[in-house]
């Protein structure tokens, strides 16, 4: 699942707002709403219902007939009736599971799928017991086998396939729904501009309902979308807007007020989400238990030092050398490139610091002529616009190999000696050079957190396109993010979807040519 839109009470200089200001107020109300979404989306409310069951209906009864075909037998009746269990299990544990419902909104692609077979393989292990207790027969059971590979691929492929319309279609503004933020704080603004930048969430952001907005001068917001008006006036804004779902943030109106204000957003037949306070501590382990009408959140928190990243780091180990055999072929073309590519070594270190602030040297294959390392003025400046340093400092010295093996990031390959020495972990958040730790420590709200973990070749912000000169805070937040919702299974997903972020990620530019004479260092600035 795509994580809660991760937000947190930080300085807002570190993302750029954009260079026009959005008004205080919106118009009159004969002013149409900002994004209109068109009548017949398909991708929402009982339409993606419709859409999604007509997709897995057909599928589901092909697997069926696919399943009898490659058994190579004519079902009986008994093992054409667990057929027919297995199919509509599978629809009713998708419909459980709410993959027929609102859930899949804001899942990614990948969650969707995973979702998919684990509903349908629950559906096939009741089929295979009933088959087993009812004596069915060996031919019964094979066609039973076959038929949840065929329906849980079926289901995997479908949820694939309505997944990247249903991204494509956000993207493009033709799906999606209209939504209004209560409170137009710190909190409200930043999650206003997550929104913005991620439309394949399926949330339109319309502007704020706040009757005592903080003033936009103050607090960084100049980019912010229009006050629409006050809780008071919800029923006139709606009206006006076509508003259809409402995210409660953080405000100035006193909670005794909310209660009322969600009862009516529920008359107004409106979706609520709300980002709950304490957020930042809240993650998807949690728990939710009740004592008489009082609800008691239980927050299991991660712990760094448990046998589950104890078996983490072993896992990251046994992967590393075996990767290491693997891509020895590789390996050897790319030290071989680099060295012919420029004078200098092959191998490229760099101090960095890791878990618990440990020192080491990370190693890269040389991208770079090697010259004078960036000067401090202009990595200050760097950092001062809100970008993590990274990427091309100062001058450009990239050399074509260098160019090509930083856009494939083949240039990262030797950091598994550094996982398999135990500095790294193959998934973490990226580490940071000392002295820009000790600068970020003291000026990025929990910038710090990330030390409790070991440092990584990729990480939960990478994949999401934060690599490079990019926001710091949002960078961070991320980083944080993985810390507080860690999983085995949450690694292997970054790792999944890793060589996909390194196709999208946007290019460096290209390679400025050689000079006559390079100047000899010993540093050179790197991502």
């Amino acid at each position: 699942m795509l994580p809660p839109v991760p937000v947190s009470a930080v300085d807002d200089a570190h993302i750029a707002p954009p260079a026009t200001p959005a008004p205080r107020c919106a118009a009159g109300p004969g002013t149409p709403p900002s994004h209109a979404r068109p009548a017949g989306d398909l991708f929402e409310g009982a339409a993606w219902t419709f859409l999604s069951l007509v997709c897995d209906a057909p599928l589901f009864v092909a697997a069926a007939f696919g399943a009898s075909h490659v058994a190579g037998a004519s079902p009986s009746s008994l093992a054409v009736a667990l057929l027919v269990v297995l199919a509509l299990g599978s629809v009713l544990r998708l419909a459980a599971r709410g993959m027929y419902g609102e859930r899949p909104a804001r899942m990614s692609l990948l969650d969707q799928t995973t979702q998919a077979v684990i509903a349908v393989s629950s559906a096939a292990v009741v089929a295979l017991a009933a088959a087993a207790l009812l004596g069915a027969g060996t031919a019964a059971a094979q066609a039973l086998a076959w038929s949840w590979l065929f329906t849980a691929t079926g289901a995997a492929g479908a949820r694939l396939i309505l997944g990247l319309a249903r991204h494509r279609a956000r993207r493009r503004g033709r799906s999606g729904k209209r939504t209004l933020i209560i409170g137009a704080g710190l909190i409200g603004v930043q999650l206003e501009r997550r929104l913005r930048a991620m439309p394949e969430l399926g949330l339109i952001p319309l502007g704020f309902v706040d009757g005592d907005p903080a003033p936009a001068d103050l607090t960084g917001q100049t980019g912010r979308g229009p006050i629409l008006g006050s809780p008071e006036d919800l029923e006139e804004i709606v009206a006006r807007t076509g508003a259809e779902h409402i995210i409660v943030a953080f405000s100035s109106a006193p909670d005794s007020t909310l209660q009322p204000l969600l009862r009516r957003c529920q008359r107004l037949g409106l979706e609520v989400s709300l980002v709950p306070r304490l957020f930042e501590n809240v993650n998807e382990r949690h728990w939710v238990e009740h004592i008489g009408g009082l609800p008691l959140v239980g927050l299991r928190q991660t712990d760094p030092f448990s046998w589950h990243f104890a078996a983490k780091h072993a896992v990251d180990r046994l992967a590393a050398a075996a990767m290491l055999a693997l891509l020895s072929p590789v390996f050897a073309a790319c030290a071989a490139a680099v060295r012919l590519s420029s004078r200098g070594p092959i191998f490229y270190r760099q101090r960095r610091i890791g878990r618990d602030g440990q020192h080491f040297d990370i190693f890269k294959f040389r991208s770079m002529r090697i010259a004078a390392p960036a000067d401090e003025a202009t990595l200050r400046a760097l950092v001062a616009a809100g970008s993590a340093p990274g990427g091309v400092e100062g001058t450009d010295r990239r050399t074509r190999v260098g160019t090509f093996l930083r856009r494939s990031s083949l240039d990262e390959l030797p950091q598994l000696v550094n996982v398999l020495l135990g500095h790294m972990s193959l998934v973490g958040p990226r580490p940071e050079r000392p002295e820009f730790v000790e600068l970020f420590g003291t000026s990025i709200r929990r910038y710090g957190d990330r030390h409790f973990v070991k440092s990584g070749m990729t990480g939960w912000a990478q994949v999401h396109g934060l690599r490079g000169q990019t926001s710091l805070t949002e960078r961070v937040e991320w980083d944080n993010w993985y810390i507080q919702n860690w999983s085995l299974f949450l690694d292997l997903k970054i790792l999944l979807m890793t060589p996909l972020a390194v196709v999208r990620a946007p290019s460096e530019g290209p390679a400025e040519p050689a000079p006559a004479q390079a100047p000899l260092a010993a540093a050179e600035a790197v991502a």
